[in-house]
């Protein structure tokens, strides 16, 4: 990413006075994931920012969202300053602007795309889950950067993230993005429980960075299967 961390005031404020909705975040964060992960294809199209939304790798929820659903959404962050509009060759393209919106470092805007897109995580799933936006040096370093955002003062916004109560028989406590409004516990917890393992914290890891590698693997195929079908005017294939 390469837009300005600074932001006026304004702007800031503006973006404080309410929470996201779930569609606008997911569509903030799919942003954010194409502009590091396919540059190639990025800023995206309205086709191909749905099927990003919408794709069933690295998402949590999965969702099904319409066309109108995100046009709408992008009208709202638009009007932010969170994203772009550009009109440059056959289609209209969307790009981000949350850096400099948010007045937020590099490395802060990272972690908040993927709370958004795959929900609460541990730093060390952070970690793994970021690698191809951006390689942190340690755990420790990811823990720094969401502490920052946790204790960000109320000029500025106000916290960003909050650290969740350890869930019974987890090892590490979860960390998840405020960016929606206050966490709803019992739902944080719920998800916590269905996700409960007995392997060892060296086999979660092991897991993890496979099933990290395989799910960026697919989500990079479709996004290439995307844009070659755009430029050869095609449809996606079971897209409605």
């Amino acid at each position: 990413m390469t837009q300005d961390s600074t932001a006026p005031a304004s702007h800031r404020h503006s973006i404080s006075q309410r929470p996201f909705t779930p569609v606008e975040a997911r569509v903030l964060g799919t942003l954010m994931e194409k502009a590091r992960t396919v540059p190639d294809s990025y800023p995206l199209t309205l086709n191909t920012l749905v099927t990003g939304c919408n794709q069933k790798s690295s998402r949590d929820p999965v969702m099904q969202l319409p066309d109108a659903a995100v046009l709408e959404a992008l009208d709202d962050l638009r009007a932010l300053h969170l994203v772009f509009e550009s009109s440059g060759g056959r289609v209209t393209r969307y790009e981000h602007n949350f850096l400099r919106a948010m007045g937020l470092p590099e490395q802060s805007a990272v972690l908040l795309g993927m709370l958004m897109l795959r929900g609460p995580q541990t730093a060390g799933e952070l970690r793994l889950n970021t690698e191809r936006w951006y390689k942190f040096l340690d755990i420790a370093s990811v823990d720094a950067f969401l502490e920052e955002l946790q204790d960000r003062a109320h000029e500025k916004g106000g916290p960003l993230v909050v650290k969740l109560p350890r869930a019974p028989g987890a090892r590490e406590q979860r960390w998840a993005h405020l960016l929606c409004g206050p966490v709803d516990l019992t739902v944080a917890d719920a998800m916590a429980s269905t996700s409960g393992t007995s392997a060892t914290e060296d086999d979660v890891i092991r897991l993890t960075r496979r099933v990290a590698a395989l799910e960026d693997k697919v989500a990079t195929l479709q996004d290439q299967l995307q844009s070659l079908n755009e430029q050869l005017g095609l449809s996606q294939p079971g897209q409605e």
